[in-house]
């Protein structure tokens, strides 16, 4: 099983990301937190590295509903988006929200999980 919902987007990087932002609106979730991991590696390690950002988007309903399943599962939250340079574009990545939730053992959170990765596969799409 793959963890991740990907594509590669022919473009900027700055308009991937605005499009990636307006995509996950579109489709309810909201952008809590961001990484720019490039900058912190140069920063921390004086290392260069293509541009990598982590968005971490959020649908509240959503949240809301596996928090009323299961309450520690804030640890695993938001859902993680990354948008990475390639070298054929702009490659934008959704965690599966299925496969990183495997762990938890709750019967009632693969419905959830299920339809919050319904919900990220057609932001990505909508890119």
């Amino acid at each position: 099983m793959s963890y991740t919902f990907t594509r590669t987007i022919d473009g900027s990087f700055e308009d991937v990301d605005a499009r990636t932002r307006a995509a996950l609106a579109d489709h309810g979730f909201g952008v809590l937190t961001e990484i720019d991991v490039a900058a912190t590696m140069k920063k921390k390690l004086d290392r260069e590295m293509p541009a990598y950002r982590i968005l971490g988007a959020c649908n509240p309903g959503m949240a809301w509903q596996a928090i009323e399943l299961e309450p520690c599962i804030g640890a695993m939250l938001p859902c993680n988006v990354i948008l990475r340079q390639t070298d054929t574009g702009v490659e934008v990545s959704a965690v599966d929200p299925a496969a990183s939730m495997q762990a938890v053992d709750n019967d009632a959170l693969p419905a959830v999980t299920a339809q919050v990765g319904e919900m990220l596969k057609k932001a990505l799409d909508a890119i």
